[in-house]
């Protein structure tokens, strides 16, 4: 035979051996062309309110409207007016949207799950009890129990069609993409209950931490991870609001000191990411400068028809940020913190997270491999290519 065809056929009974999905052999072998994508068959997520679909609603109190206006036409589970980055991204891979694993009402796991939930954060102590480690402690759980009920539905075959249309495969497991969207609110927290000093210091805490749940999940049978790291934290209106030195501010308005504490969480997320590279030699890591999208869509704001950044249309700031839909008293004053006329002008829907709009704008952006490494779209995250 050939050499060069010998050694095809060698790759391909490799990727075999390890369980490759067989719709991205081709294109991973080079031969399956642009058109070859990985055609993951669910989707698991770990995060926080900015991929949120309903967790922390269903677990404490719902999220009340007008959140869902505009695309939902109510009430999702969303911290948005419609629609968040994981939802473009399940549309992209031709997955339903994502139940939240908290959700008792109407979920289907069939697809994925989604245990992110607003306010999480990576390390334990913050604003949710649902960091990090527990959410990966929750997948665990749900993939072991999942896996029980379908072989004994499998072994009772008269029940199985009912029960088994909502559930998900265990032969799935390992070929499904695993997303991680987390540590805003530990530098959130961190700001809040200390200086930027001891966030910054707390920063390696915080990798070790996500270290440890990636190779969890590893052990598990993951092999593709799709990583966003921290979006630009000083360009939130809520941290503009609050910041008490004209000085902090840079060229497009954000706070500069809380941008740079960000930025140095990215630069050590990044080197992790490059290491488990070299640990996990059977993971496809692709990691997402989250952070340099979402400046772009903030700095270009207004040319691309928004309203100044810093605005947001739903909920008010008097001294302190009052939540979206909800009436609150502020020194006697009541106010009632409704939305906008028209979210899609404004880059942040309440301050903190951003309006579907925005959340379109970033998708695009970061679905198509521009802001990736590898710079592979999300669709051929599958495949392997050499790191720079």
């Amino acid at each position: 035979m050939d050499p060069l065809k010998l050694r095809r056929v060698l790759v391909l009974l490799f990727l075999g051996l390890v369980g490759w999905p067989m719709t991205s052999v081709g294109a991973a072998a080079g031969g399956g062309g642009d058109s070859a994508s990985c055609r993951f068959p669910a989707v698991y997520n770990f995060g926080d309110s900015n991929s949120d679909t309903g967790g922390i609603s269903a677990a404490f109190d719902a999220i009340q409207s007008p959140n869902g206006m505009t695309f939902f036409g109510h009430p999702s589970g969303r911290a948005c007016d419609g629609r968040l980055i994981i939802d473009f991204m399940a549309e992209k891979l031709k997955v339903p949207y994502l139940s939240a694993y908290l959700d008792s009402v109407g979920t289907s796991f069939r697809y994925g799950a989604n245990f992110a939930t607003g306010g999480s954060s990576i390390r334990p102590g913050g604003y949710s009890p649902f960091h990090l480690a527990l959410q990966v402690s929750q997948f665990i759980q749900f993939k072991s129990r999942t896996t029980y009920l379908y072989n004994r539905l499998h072994s009772h075959n008269s029940t199985a069609i009912p029960m088994e249309s909502s559930i998900a495969r265990p032969r799935e497991f390992s070929k499904a993409l695993y997303m991680f969207d987390i540590a805003q609110n530990d530098l959130f927290h961190g700001f809040q209950y200390s200086c930027e000093e001891q966030v910054r210091a707390s920063i390696p805490d915080m990798i070790d931490t996500f270290s440890e749940a990636v190779q969890q999940i590893y052990k598990e049978g993951a092999r593709y991870f799709w990583v966003h790291n921290t979006g630009p934290v000083g360009c939130l209106p809520f941290t503009i609001l609050n910041n008490q030195r004209p000085s902090n501010i840079d060229s497009i308005g954000c706070v500069k000191s809380a941008n740079e504490v960000a930025q140095e969480l990215n630069r050590q997320l990044k080197n992790l990411l490059l290491k488990l590279r070299k640990e996990l030699p059977l993971a496809r890591i692709t990691h997402v400068d989250m952070y340099s999208a979402k400046y772009l869509l903030i700095s270009k704001a207004k040319t691309l028809g928004f309203v100044d950044p810093v605005n947001y249309c739903c909920g008010s700031f008097h001294g302190l940020h009052l939540n979206c839909g909800k009436k609150e008293a502020v020194n006697g004053t009541v106010y009632d913190n409704n939305a906008c006329k028209d979210p899609s002008r404004h880059v942040s829907w309440d301050g903190i997270h951003y309006s579907e709009a925005a959340n379109l704008w970033v998708a695009n952006h970061i679905l198509n491999g521009s802001f990736s490494e590898p710079p592979l779209p999300i669709d051929k995250a599958c495949r392997w290519l050499p790191i720079r």
